[in-house]
């Protein structure tokens, strides 16, 4: 086993999630060059998805071996933390060869993420044991020491199963590992938005709500493409409502600085975590919906328990 990847991990394991902490460039450099060199080195696909700043770091580091890696700007493709597993880690693992382990560097928490982004950011990094389970591959996620909150590195304690410390090579088993606890703390209540357009809908009347999301999105400044992803996410998720939700819901849409949110609630729970976040297979029908949201939106929040279920998205204008 690498050093990078951990000696608290047996052989055996299949996955690996290891946490890695850093407080400047160099320990940065120590704990990911040398895993992206290994993976290259025993013929493993290597894949890094970092900042941008970060990203450059790596990329000068590895100088021509940067070739033979994808590198990803994740303030780009991470936007929405509900699209790493579908359209980031799992859309890179799944092309690997059988047999072959993927090894992927993911850094979805870094300082200067909203206090809107966060939880998803959690949520996200506890699911990824479950959306990997038994899978042949390592992902590595690096956490900025000295500049997250503490609170930020205690999350991280709870979302990954292994933890490299500052300065260290070798990882070590995290006591405070306990991914569902982590998923429900952040599964917060979104408050009611009273000055939004709202629009309660039942099966008739999707077609209208359609519609309404739209004129709404246009007069609140979207345009072209973004008006269209508005639209479309808005009819994915009226529709979920009717076919899942109990038949009905109620469409709320409002402006909140840059950006236009979009949010739909309704009486029904959601009791599968990962629903959204699996790749589509080709042969899929259905089942598309909320994928198709995480994949359009800037960032989705999802609130779930007996009272019903809130999915709010944001669209930046």
């Amino acid at each position: 086993m690498s050093t990078a990847a951990g000696t608290a991990y047996a052989l055996s394991d299949p996955f690996l999630h290891p946490a890695l902490f850093y407080r400047d460039d160099q320990e940065y450099l120590d704990g990911t060059v040398p895993f992206v060199r290994e993976g290259l080195a025993a013929g493993e696909p290597v894949a890094v998805a970092v900042p941008g700043d970060r990203l450059r770091l790596i990329r000068d580091a590895l100088g021509a071996d940067a070739d033979s890696v994808r590198l990803l700007d994740m303030r780009e493709a991470g936007r929405n933390p509900g699209r790493i597993i579908p359209a980031v880690l799992r859309a890179f693992a799944d092309a690997a060869p059988a047999g072959r382990r993927a090894r992927i560097i993911g850094e979805p928490v870094w300082p200067g993420r909203s206090t809107a982004e966060y939880p998803a950011c959690v949520q996200h990094e506890a699911l990824i044991n479950a959306a990997f389970r038994g899978r042949l591959a390592t992902v590595l996620c690096p956490y900025d020491a000295a500049r997250l909150p503490a609170y930020a590195l205690e999350d991280a304690r709870t979302t990954h199963p292994a933890v490299i410390p500052a300065g260290s090579r070798s990882a070590r088993h995290s006591t405070a590992y306990a991914p569902d606890a982590a998923i429900a703390r952040y599964n917060e209540p979104l408050p009611l938005v009273t000055d939004a357009m709202t629009y309660p809908f039942v099966a008739d009347s999707l077609p209208l709500a359609r519609h309404a999301a739209s004129a709404e999105g246009r007069r609140l400044g979207l345009t072209g493409l973004t008006l269209e992803d508005l639209t479309l996410a808005a009819a994915e998720l009226t529709t979920n409502s009717v076919v899942h939700g109990g038949g009905s819901g109620v469409l709320r849409i409002w402006g909140g600085g840059r950006r236009v949110l979009c949010e739909v609630r309704d009486r029904g729970r959601m009791t599968d975590p990962l629903a959204g976040r699996r790749p589509a297979t080709r042969d899929q029908r259905g089942g598309r919906g909320l994928l198709m949201v995480n994949l359009l939106a800037d960032l989705v929040r999802m609130h779930t328990g007996d009272e019903g279920t809130t999915i709010r998205c944001w669209f930046s204008r």
